[in-house]
């Protein structure tokens, strides 16, 4: 008889039940999981390879140049202050209440200036925005 024991009936660590756990672990935290679905901005953005349909209504016309200076309705502002906008805007509110803004930016116009314009027709509780683009036209080479 022999009593001696071999090398390799050693104890050792079965991994399948460890995977196994591992798996429904992760299954677990994937369908327990809630994801949050911050504010979705529903944007109806304008067509550029046509001519656009003339409007009936009024629009209140903010337009930003290359430089960043604003001007609403063809009157220049003279400065660039969020707070010199809004008083302007509040004095047209004032006789066009119910009219729609429309906000027109130059190619080279800062994306900062864009946004504080929207942030401050935002703060007027102007709801019906919509910015302007020019379609671009194929050059003849």
């Amino acid at each position: 008889m022999n009593f001696r024991r071999r090398r390799d009936d050693e104890a050792g660590i079965n991994l399948t039940p460890l995977i196994d756990v591992v798996f429904l672990l992760l299954i677990f935290f994937m369908v327990s999981t809630t994801f949050d679905r911050h504010a979705d901005i529903q944007l109806q953005l304008p067509s550029a390879d046509r001519e656009p349909a003339l409007a009936e209504r009024a629009w209140i016309d903010i337009l930003i140049d290359a430089t960043g200076e604003y001007y609403v309705d063809g009157q220049e502002l003279v400065n660039r202050r969020p707070e010199t906008l809004e008083r302007m805007l509040e004095q047209v509110l004032r006789d066009r209440a119910g009219d729609p803004v429309l906000i027109r930016a130059d190619a080279h116009a800062s994306h900062q200036s864009v946004v504080t314009a929207l942030d401050v027709v935002g703060r007027l509780g102007i709801t019906a925005v919509s910015i302007a683009t020019i379609g671009r036209v194929a050059d003849d080479d």
